[in-house]
């Protein structure tokens, strides 16, 4: 049951499609993101896809900000992503939602596959491209630096690796404001001719043909932030250097507080704007997905990354 399937309300309302049940410690701290996402920011309204007992909860204190897709079931982390699609789950009615019009994107922090999955079959991918990117933006010593894929696909190739240069080039113009970002290319050395044939062919690539391409860069260069803007590589081994960023923050003292970086990836190469959080993300993280998602609709980020 659906209260509401009206388009979004006004053209300075944004509408966020939210996954209730998407995440480890769902659907409570999912609840507690809704909340502050609605509290910072006015100009949103929230569409609450799970049960309606756990919708209700935000509706209690939130009432005429949100309306209610009531689905009952979700895709479990250690499911099939191809349930996602398969299944009647909180990820394929979010991305119903979006396709239909009744929201301008989607937040959630359920099994990153099956989110890929169900927006790459529900709103379909930009033209030319092959494979989707899940682009994080990582706080640095020196600069924010964007770094894909960080899971959307194991596949590497040099052909995926040119486009997700061009994706993650679009997404710093709009989350980073830069009018040329300096590019860069993961390998195990900065000398050309380092990595393997994929990136060796990429490099020779980029450098004929991508704008403000510096060249191939190490792990290490990445939490440092100085050599480049946005750091390309294959999902493999983007999401294994993000948890080891992650976890060297963590023994740290913690990370930037959200504000600062948003703590989600934005899915690029999608017909729609959507953005996946970390799966133990906490309701502050969710909150910041959520106003990581809007920003991104506001500055029309399709339209540019399918330029």
């Amino acid at each position: 049951m659906t209260e509401s399937h009206g388009r979004p309300a006004g053209p300075e309302t944004t509408r966020i499609a939210v996954d209730l049940l998407g995440g480890d410690n769902a659907p409570a701290v999912v609840v507690d993101g809704a909340l502050l996402a609605l509290d910072a920011d006015p100009d949103i309204q929230l569409h609450l896809v799970g049960p309606w007992e756990v919708a209700d909860e935000v509706l209690a204190v939130r009432p005429g900000r949100c309306t209610v897709d009531a689905v009952p079931a979700a895709v479990g982390m250690a499911d099939a992503p191809s349930r996602a699609v398969r299944h009647p789950t909180t990820v394929r009615a979010a991305v119903a939602a979006v396709a239909e019009g009744r929201a301008h994107a989607l937040v959630s922090a359920g099994m990153s596959g099956a989110v890929v999955t169900a927006a790459a079959l529900g709103l379909g991918r930009l033209p030319g491209v092959r494979k989707p990117a899940l682009a994080a933006l990582l706080p640095a010593q020196a600069n924010p630096v964007v770094l894909l894929d960080v899971g959307a696909s194991p596949e590497l190739s040099a052909s995926v690796l040119l486009q997700h240069a061009s994706l993650g080039a679009a997404y710093a113009t709009r989350v980073l404001g830069l009018r040329v970002p300096r590019i860069a290319l993961l390998s195990i050395g900065t000398e050309p001719g380092k990595g393997d044939r994929a990136r060796r062919a990429a490099d020779e690539a980029l450098r004929a043909n991508q704008p403000g391409y510096v060249g191939l860069v190490e792990g290490g260069d990445v939490p440092m932030g100085g050599p480049a803007d946005v750091v390309v590589t294959d999902g493999f081994t983007g999401n294994v250097l993000l948890k080891g960023v992650e976890g060297a923050f963590a023994l740290a003292g913690g990370v930037a507080p959200p504000r600062q970086v948003p703590r989600a990836a934005a899915l690029l190469g999608i017909a729609g704007t959507v953005v996946v959080c970390h799966g133990a993300a906490t309701g502050t993280d969710l909150a910041s997905g959520i106003a990581l998602a809007a920003r991104l609709h506001r500055n029309n980020l399709v339209e540019v990354t399918s330029s």
